[in-house]
């Protein structure tokens, strides 16, 4: 008779510990297989020449940032004056800028105005890519390594938190290897 009562203790008991646990987790990251893998290679336009293209293998041997963003993302706006700064402010390692799911013209014209932080910028007309690299919304950061591999993804906006406790470090960390 009292076992009846206690497995119904028992289910709480386990669900109130996952819950309790979900409490420590930082709702802003999304987890990644890509992580520690290899970047898909991928062959795509720049925006500001469609006939150039850009090779993920152009960039092996330095460390770099994927950062794909659009013109209609607001936390993408909120995002991109960071990302000027950076490179005002003297930041070295590569950004290529991706244009995700949004019309060239747009994107051109954010980044004549508002200024662009971008070594590169790359788009693409089929969503192949943002597939392959797991994007489930934007902004999206990928650090990747001199071998090719992606050592981190950021699924928000970068501001001055994110960037000093855990992009800066890593970056650094993975230049000097």
């Amino acid at each position: 008779m009292k076992a009846k009562f206690l497995i119904p203790f028992g289910i709480f008991i386990v669900l109130a510990g996952f819950l309790f646990k979900g409490l420590y987790l930082d709702p802003r990251t999304l987890p990644s297989v890509l992580i520690n893998k290899e970047l898909p290679p991928f062959e795509l336009p720049t925006l500001w020449d469609p006939n150039t293209t850009f090779k993920t293998e152009d960039m092996k041997g330095k460390v770099w940032m994927l950062n794909v963003w659009a013109t209609w993302c607001v936390p993408c706006k909120q995002e991109h004056p960071y990302m000027v700064n950076l490179k005002r402010r003297g930041l070295k390692t590569p950004i290529i800028g991706f244009v995700y799911k949004d019309n060239t013209g747009a994107a051109a014209q954010m980044l004549k105005t508002s200024g662009n932080p971008y070594d590169n910028v790359i788009y693409e007309t089929k969503n192949k890519v943002g597939i392959d690299l797991g994007v489930t919304g934007v902004p999206e950061t990928f650090i990747i390594d001199k071998k090719g591999i992606i050592r981190a993804k950021v699924s928000y906006p970068i501001q001055d938190e994110i960037w000093f406790d855990q992009m800066k470090p890593l970056i650094d960390k993975l230049e000097a290897e």
